[in-house]
């Protein structure tokens, strides 16, 4: 029992050790955020900020239309999530649960080309989209997502779970004179809810940190999102840290509580072996 007893403690002891390492970024970010300018480049750093100064996060929003850029980012994720799940989960359970002709070849055709880099098609689409007037809109940040390397992951993710769920329930809606339409929408999809929680994490987290295709396809400001708008708080004077900290601290916020109301179906979906 001894044995066992200290091998529990120094289990949560690593544990302890391992989640200070994890908060701690994200500790001196928020610690950073609420110090003067002067005092975040103080040596030693301070631990705790003296005096706490939470006109940063007033500032923010005075300095730049923080609000627009946040609403711009939650809007472009948002409706990304929704359609990479949507998708997701119909072709899924396509590829799942239907029989047509080259199912499979089409299947690894969608797969293999996830191996293709953002980079070599970024000129290609943005010619594309500068010839039909889509430059410098959030169109081109929500269409290629969808149709891209984050739908086809979720095509793959939502076909994976699907298999899992016995084909006798299929079958039992077919006798019930259920439609496949109806077979998704009033069994397959309900089941599917751990699968789809695990998708739109991970497709709102790539999409919010998105930076690379907004800094490419957006050239108005009042369009940039949060990873395009925190370079706006360096200028010719320098850098402004504790904006730049309070920025992400309110940046992080949507991210935790995507997280807080979707983590127990995330565990359930990362951990999924089937059906109850």
């Amino acid at each position: 029992m001894k044995t066992n007893g200290l091998q529990l403690a120094l289990k949560y002891a690593v544990l302890a050790v391992i989640s200070v390492i994890i908060l701690m970024p994200y500790y001196w970010m928020v610690v950073t955020s609420l110090k003067s300018y002067t005092k975040i480049f103080d040596f030693p750093p301070q631990w705790f900020p003296s005096p706490i100064k939470w006109s940063n996060y007033v500032d923010l929003f005075k300095q730049q239309p923080f609000h627009l850029y946040l609403f711009n980012s939650v809007y472009i994720a948002v409706v990304v999530t929704l359609g990479v799940c949507l998708f997701g989960a119909l072709a899924g359970y396509a590829f799942a649960k239907l029989d047509f002709r080259y199912k499979n070849f089409i299947f690894l055709f969608l797969l293999s080309s996830m191996m293709i880099p953002t980079e070599v098609t970024t000129i290609p689409l943005y010619i594309a989209f500068g010839k039909i007037g889509m430059v410098d809109t959030h169109l081109p940040l929500i269409l290629p997502p969808m149709l891209g390397a984050a739908g086809i992951f979720g095509v793959f993710l939502m076909r994976q779970f699907f298999i899992t769920i016995p084909n006798d329930l299929v079958e039992a809606a077919k006798i019930d004179g259920c439609s496949p339409i109806g077979t998704f929408l009033r069994i397959m999809f309900p089941l599917a809810a751990p699968a789809i929680a695990t998708l739109s994490i991970i497709t709102f987290l790539q999409t919010w940190n998105e930076f690379f295709e907004p800094l490419v396809y957006l050239n108005s400001s009042k369009l940039f999102t949060i990873p395009l708008a925190l370079s706006l708080f360096s200028d010719d004077g320098g850098t402004k840290g504790h904006l730049i900290m309070a920025a992400s601290v309110v940046a992080t916020l949507p991210l935790l509580t995507v997280f807080f109301f979707a983590q127990r179906k995330f565990i359930e979906g990362v951990a999924m072996t089937g059906i109850k």
